[in-house]
């Protein structure tokens, strides 16, 4: 498949960050791990490659700005772009040896997801997306599932851990679905779950509270195979509340009724 100019930039730059922590994940129990915070570490491996991305992302595009977990908003001369990236999505579940992570970038134009690149060194799966172009998996076009019976469909959350989130929230809206679908998964790195939606491998996925960097390449996946994204309202922002649901329009719509009520 021939890619634009800009994807080859994200898709080169991904490939090499991903080939590090390819090489980190099979010497996990020597990194050497920080703790940032109840349950979050950061490992060297996530800095590491946060840096590898930047370089690549700053020769290939002087100038444009670039928002990364790890090392916060750094400001470019171009201030109507910015790579949004997380260089290591489902750091946890890298540190314990669970292959269900990758590296996220997102280009923003102004206030616009333009495109999107999410890898799984893991796995060898690298989703991409351009927004009016479509979403893609290896090359293959992607669509979001189709189903239209909510007890056929198997979505995905988040769920917050110590430190973190309202659990309480959580319970409920996990007991106010349970009784109607078919099936619940927790995987652990949101922007696999949303990618997961865009190939139709989940029928929806929710999640309260995350970053800009955990979501800005998988909104634009999933709103480009097809999808239906917003915040919990139902028209609100995820970049601007960190709230996310998402899924066809019918199973989008679903989950906004079930699940805007229980946080008012």
């Amino acid at each position: 498949m021939l890619y634009s100019a800009l994807i080859n930039v994200m898709v080169k730059a991904a490939r090499r960050a991903g080939r590090s922590l390819k090489r980190d994940l099979g010497e996990i129990e020597h990194l050497q791990v920080s703790l940032k915070g109840p349950a979050n570490f950061v490992s060297l491996a996530d800095k590491r490659a946060e840096e590898m991305l930047y370089t690549d992302l700053e020769k290939a595009r002087p100038g444009y700005g670039f928002l990364g977990e790890e090392g916060g908003k750094r400001e470019g001369s171009d201030k109507s772009h910015t790579w949004i990236v997380d260089p290591l999505d489902g750091t946890t579940n890298f540190l314990h040896g669970i292959p269900q992570f990758a590296i996220s970038i997102g280009l923003q134009r102004e206030d616009t997801i333009i495109a999107g690149v999410i890898y799984n060194p893991a796995n060898d799966e690298l989703y991409i997306a351009e927004r009016g172009k479509g979403a893609f998996l290896n090359d293959q076009r992607l669509r979001v599932a189709g189903r239209r019976q909510l007890n056929e469909c198997v979505v995905a959350c988040g769920l917050p851990h110590i430190g973190r989130g309202n659990h309480q929230l959580a319970l409920q809206e996990l007991a106010a679905l349970q009784s109607k679908v078919a099936g619940f998964r927790r995987f652990g790195a949101a922007s696999l779950d949303l990618a997961f939606v865009a190939a139709g491998r989940l029928d929806g996925y929710w999640e309260r509270n995350l970053q800009s960097w955990d979501v800005a390449a998988g909104l634009l996946m999933v709103r480009e195979a097809g999808g239906t994204v917003s915040g919990i309202q139902g028209n609100d922002d995820p970049l601007q509340t960190g709230h996310v649901v998402c899924g066809n329009e019918f199973v989008h719509g679903e989950l906004i009724k079930i699940l805007k009520p229980l946080g008012q």
